[in-house]
């Protein structure tokens, strides 16, 4: 079980990375710069970066992803680790989501199993003891129906359901995190756009109107962070809506194997304590 535990999660890092990973891959491989021409408008040699006549290539070189990371400044510099972090922890909430919203983690079949034995029986204790011996949300809403039994049915189903809400905003609390990732990436981008455009009106305004690279070099800053939020918050926020659907279905499905599990206690009479009972 372990081993099928650490495939699967091993699994979801490898898939969650490639979506993060393979946009921003490809967005580099289409932002090289194809093979520059010489100064004389003549075809040049990639490997040698000498023109055809001879003469070396005074074409300037950069704009690309690395020198737009590496050359954007100490905030650019911070704006490109946080986006980094940001990545890292969308894939760790997600790997940890998906290890933790599985029917066998929410609902182990064994738990299952020994309590209808123990209902069948009409031993409720022995079915509450196997579900603090299992602990998982199935065992909590479990546990929450048996603590009732002396109530009723109606006060039963009431406490199932407010077990149930408890679970839905345990997995919520964990799956919001990813969440913030995916709103945290455009954010950051925003914020990489907003630096790219003030050093460009920067430039213009020192009478840089001119010079094309620094212009170049200042709206690359701000498109490329932008792209990196967008590579971040896009993976993620299909993953939180997707997790959160399944964790909801999951917690129906619990709620309904309950109310199955303890439909014998439906013609369960309570007794009134200011009534004696009768010999």
């Amino acid at each position: 079980m372990k081993i099928n535990t650490m495939k699967k999660s091993a699994m979801a890092a490898v898939v969650m990375l490639g979506l993060v990973v393979a946009p921003v891959a490809a967005t580099v491989a289409l932002a090289q710069d194809p093979a520059p021409a010489a100064a004389s408008g003549g075809l040049v040699d990639a490997k040698t970066g000498k023109a055809v006549d001879g003469t070396p290539d005074k074409t300037k070189k950069g704009g690309g992803f690395f020198d737009i990371v590496f050359g954007s400044g100490v905030l650019g510099a911070i704006l490109w680790l946080a986006l980094f972090l940001d990545g890292v922890a969308a894939i760790y909430f997600t790997v940890d989501c998906f290890i933790l919203i599985k029917p066998e983690k929410l609902m182990p079949a064994s738990l299952v199993n020994n309590v209808q034995s123990a209902m069948a029986e009409g031993d409720v204790m022995k079915a509450l003891k196997v579900c603090e011996s299992e602990p998982s949300a199935m065992s909590n809403i479990l546990s929450t129906a048996f603590q009732h039994v002396e109530d009723g049915y109606d006060v039963i189903q009431e406490a199932v359901n407010g077990a149930a809400d408890l679970e839905t905003e345990r997995l919520m609390q964990r799956l919001t995190w990813i969440s913030v990732c995916s709103n945290l990436g455009p954010s950051l981008g925003l914020l990489g756009t907003v630096q790219g455009m003030i050093l460009t009106f920067q430039a213009l305004s020192q009478g840089g109107a001119g010079d094309a690279s620094a212009l170049a070099s200042s709206i690359g800053q701000a498109l490329w962070t932008t792209a990196g939020g967008l590579c971040v918050s896009i993976p993620s926020i299909t993953v939180f809506y997707s997790l959160r659907n399944k964790a909801n279905r999951l917690i129906m499905r619990m709620t309904a194997l309950t109310m199955e599990l303890l439909k014998g206690l439906r013609h369960v009479e309570v007794l009134d304590e200011s009534q004696e009972p009768t010999a």
